[in-house]
C-alpha cells in the first residue's frame, strides 16, 4: 500500500516534527516484491574523495591477495588495508533515491515519492592507508637471479620467472609502488621477464665500469656512455652496462651526448656488501682500512654509507662490524622490532633507526614508533631503546 499526504501528516504530527522545517516533498520507504537483496548480497565500501574523483575519471581499484592473506586495495599509486565497519544503523540500498540537495534544486509535481528498498547491509568495507606489502617481491625475484646471458641458469628453462603483471597479480601493492621498489631493488626486464642481478655479477659489472673510468682519466661525475658501451660492450652485454651506469649513476645529457654521474656512496657501499658477505663478523679497525683500500681511489669510505645494510659492536673488543640488511627483517613492525631487540638488547637511536625508517607510514615518525614499541631509558648518558614485552 502506498501512502496519502493525510497519512504522512498525521505520523509528523504524532512524531512532533514541524512541517515548516522540512521539504515539502516526502519519501515513503518500502519493501517490495523486488526487494529479494539480502544482507550479504552487496558490499559497501567507503571511499576517500581522492579515490571517488579517481573512479569517476575511468581509473581503476583493485584488490589484491593470495587466499592466505589479508586483503589489501590498490589504487594506482597507493595501498590500503581493507577493514569490516559494522553499524548499528542499518543501511538501505535504494536505487534513485534524490538526496535533499538534488529535491531543493529540482520542481516536482508530487510532493510525496515512492521508493522501493532493494537491500540493507549493517556493514560496510573501511579502507585504511597503509604500507606496501613488498617483501615478497624481492623473496620471487630471488628464485632466479641473473648470472649473465652464459651462465647455466639462463639455459635451464625451467627457473621461475615474472612479467609486470605477473608481479601486479601476486604482490599487494599498487602499481607505481611496485615499480619504484623494483628500482631499489636494482632489478631490470630482460627478456620482458623482471630479473636481480646475482651480486657477484652485478659487481663484476662495476668494476668494469670503474676500471674504464680510472684507464680513461675520466672524472667520477661525468662518464660518457656511448664509449663505456664501445669499450665494454664485447666483455659484457650492452644492456647490462648501460644498467649498471643506471644502477649506480645518474643520468644527464651534456651538448647532445649522454653521460653519467656515479654515486660514490653507492660504490662505496656495494663494496662494503662485497667484503662483509663473506664474514660472519669482521673487526671494524681492519674492515675499515681495506674497505677504503678496495674503492677506486678518489672515493673516501663513511661508516654512514652503510646504513641498513650493516651494524657496528660498539661495545665489543675489539669493535666489530656485520652485515645486516634491513630487506632481510620481518614486514611486520612488530615481528620487526622483536627481530632487532633478540639480536641487540639496547638501542640507541642512531643506529635503530636505519631499520625501521621503512615502517614508517604517513604522518609517522621514528620517534612515534619508538615511543609505541620500546622503552626508553638513559645507560651512560644516553638514550637507549629495550623491548615492552619479553623476548624469548
Amino acid at each position: 500500500m502506498k501512502r496519502t499526504r493525510d497519512e504522512v501528516d498525521a505520523t509528523l504530527q504524532i512524531a512532533k516534527l514541524n512541517t515548516a522545517e522540512l521539504l515539502p516533498t516526502v519519501h515513503c520507504l518500502g519493501f517490495g516484491p523486488g526487494a529479494s537483496a539480502a544482507a550479504g548480497d552487496f558490499c559497501l565500501l567507503q571511499l576517500e574523495p581522492a579515490l571517488c574523483q579517481q573512479l569517476e575519471a575511468g581509473c581503476s581499484l583493485v584488490i589484491r591477495g593470495d587466499k592466505d592473506e589479508q586483503a589489501v586495495l590498490c589504487s594506482k599509486d597507493k595501498t590500503y588495508d581493507l577493514k569490516i565497519a559494522d553499524t548499528s544503523n542499518m543501511l538501505l540500498f535504494l536505487p534513485g533515491c534524490k538526496t535533499p540537495d538534488q529535491l531543493k534544486m529540482e520542481e516536482t509535481h508530487c510532493n510525496i515519492i515512492h521508493t522501493e528498498i532493494f537491500g540493507f547491509s549493517n556493514n560496510y568495507w573501511e579502507l585504511r592507508r597503509c604500507r606496501p606489502k613488498l617483501k615478497k617481491l624481492k623473496k620471487l625475484l630471488m628464485e632466479n637471479t641473473y648470472e649473465g646471458p652464459d651462465s647455466q641458469r639462463e639455459k635451464d628453462s625451467n627457473h621461475s620467472q615474472y612479467t609486470t603483471e605477473d608481479l601486479l597479480d601476486q604482490i599487494q601493492a599498487s602499481e607505481e609502488e611496485i615499480m619504484a621498489q623494483l628500482q631499489v631493488l636494482n632489478a631490470c626486464e630482460i627478456g620482458g621477464y623482471w630479473r636481480i642481478l646475482e651480486f657477484d655479477y652485478e659487481m663484476k659489472l662495476l668494476n668494469h665500469v670503474t676500471q674504464l673510468v680510472d684507464s680513461e682519466s675520466w672524472s667520477f661525475s661525468k662518464v660518457p656512455l656511448n664509449t663505456c658501451l664501445q669499450e665494454l660492450g664485447p666483455l659484457e652485454p650492452e644492456e647490462m652496462i648501460e644498467h649498471c651506469l643506471n644502477c649506480y649513476g645518474k643520468k644527464y645529457t651534456d651538448e647532445g651526448e649522454v653521460y653519467f654521474e656515479l654515486s660514490a656512496d653507492k660504490i662505496c657501499r656495494a663494496t662494503a656488501q662485497m667484503l662483509l658477505q663473506n664474514a660472519v663478523k669482521f673487526n671494524l679497525a681492519e674492515f675499515q682500512e681495506v674497505w677504503q683500500q678496495s674503492v677506486p681511489e678518489g672515493m673516501v669510505t663513511r661508516l654512514d654509507q652503510l646504513k641498513g645494510l650493516a651494524l657496528v659492536d660498539r661495545h665489543s673488543r675489539p669493535e666489530i662490524i656485520f652485515l645486516l640488511k634491513v630487506d632481510e627483517l620481518p614486514e611486520d613492525t612488530q615481528e620487526r622490532f622483536n627481530s632487532l631487540f633478540s639480536l641487540r638488547e639496547k638501542w640507541t637511536e642512531e643506529d635503530i633507526a636505519p631499520y625501521i625508517q621503512d615502517l614508517c607510514g604517513e604522518k609517522q615518525t621514528i620517534g612515534s614508533l619508538l615511543t609505541k614499541y620500546s622503552r626508553s631509558s638513559m645507560q651512560n648518558g644516553v638514550k637507549v631503546y629495550n623491548s615492552r614485552r619479553p623476548i624469548s
